[in-house]
């Protein structure tokens, strides 16, 4: 039971959180009621998703302050929507989040939210991610439970979607023009590209980092992990055009996303992204994630596209 003025440090977190390193976002929290949590996440250049996110530039995904924001808020209604404890709660759709300003390694990241309320199983979220140069992430969301699952069937072998079919780009090509990398490069290759279209596949396995966070007994990809999935297929397309040679893209916003089933080891992910060619230094695009044919994620973002700094 949260209790006004209660300050969770990192083992009430863990307490109350299923989510492990490298993935959790919280190092400390205060219950200023029970509708409105603060977190605090110091941001330290050995935090290991700086290493791919990017070398030589390191700026903290913006799927991650999502992530942050998430867990506060799984925090404040996890009681709530799952009484025994035993459910995941998870994102269940993501209206809107803006990335405004970037979070670098040496800042601390202030993570805010407010609970809405809760109609139906669904948790109605707001929250925003600041540190001292002003808000960098504002989101609004919802958080439902389901049961705990596991997959029923083994995985399609093999399909039009593996390397041996034909890949666009290799993996080896696809790094010529994105600036991800380990453990932040979370696609595996590029089926089909075109000006306005890319078709990428990534292989989910249980040696994936962003497995590592999961509770001993359940294994299920972040919906936050999703939309950076989404955003690097995105990223791919936009940035083998000429004209955006060595630069970076960085999300400006997500809309409208929502997942439809959970995603484990063992799945292969087709990521089918719309970008039509963007005129000005900004653009819009859309996606959706399938396993096994069925669509199991979906989303509409707004990319930028920068000189490094």
């Amino acid at each position: 039971m949260l209790e006004a003025n209660q300050i969770l440090d990192l083992s009430a977190i863990k307490a109350i959180l299923p989510q492990r390193n490298p993935i959790l976002m919280l190092d400390r929290v205060q219950v200023v009621d029970a509708n409105h949590l603060i977190g605090v996440k110091n941001l330290s250049i050995n935090e290991p998703f700086f290493q791919g996110h990017f070398p030589g530039h390191p700026i903290m995904p913006g799927v991650l302050q999502v992530e942050a924001m998430k867990q506060l808020a799984e925090i404040a209604v996890r009681g709530e929507l799952d009484p025994s404890g035993n459910g995941d709660v998870y994102l269940w759709k993501l209206s809107k989040a803006k990335f405004r300003n970037p979070n670098l390694p040496g800042d601390r990241a202030k993570v805010e939210i407010t609970v809405n309320g809760i109609e139906d199983g669904a948790a109605s979220i707001t929250g925003t991610v600041s540190n001292s140069g002003g808000v960098t992430c504002e989101a609004a969301f919802t958080l439902k439970m389901r049961e705990k699952s596991a997959p029923a069937e083994m995985p399609e072998l093999f399909n039009d979607y593996d390397r041996a079919a034909g890949f666009a780009s290799e993996i080896t090509e696809v790094t010529k023009v994105m600036p991800h990398r380990f453990p932040f490069l979370l696609i595996d290759g590029i089926r089909y590209m075109d000006e306005a279209k890319a078709v990428a596949v990534k292989n989910l396995t249980g040696g994936e980092a962003m497995f590592m966070h999961a509770a001993e007994d359940y294994a299920v990809m972040p919906e936050t992990v999703l939309c950076e999935i989404l955003a690097q297929a995105g990223c791919a397309c936009v940035l083998a055009r000429p004209e955006n040679a060595g630069k970076l893209g960085l999300f400006a916003a997500l809309m409208d996303a929502e997942s439809f089933a959970p995603v484990y080891p063992g799945d292969q992910l087709v990521v089918d992204v719309d970008l039509p060619p963007a005129r000005k230094t900004f653009g819009k695009g859309s996606g959706k994630i399938y396993v096994n044919g069925k669509v199991v994620f979906a989303s509409s973002l707004m990319f930028a596209i920068v000189d490094p700094a």
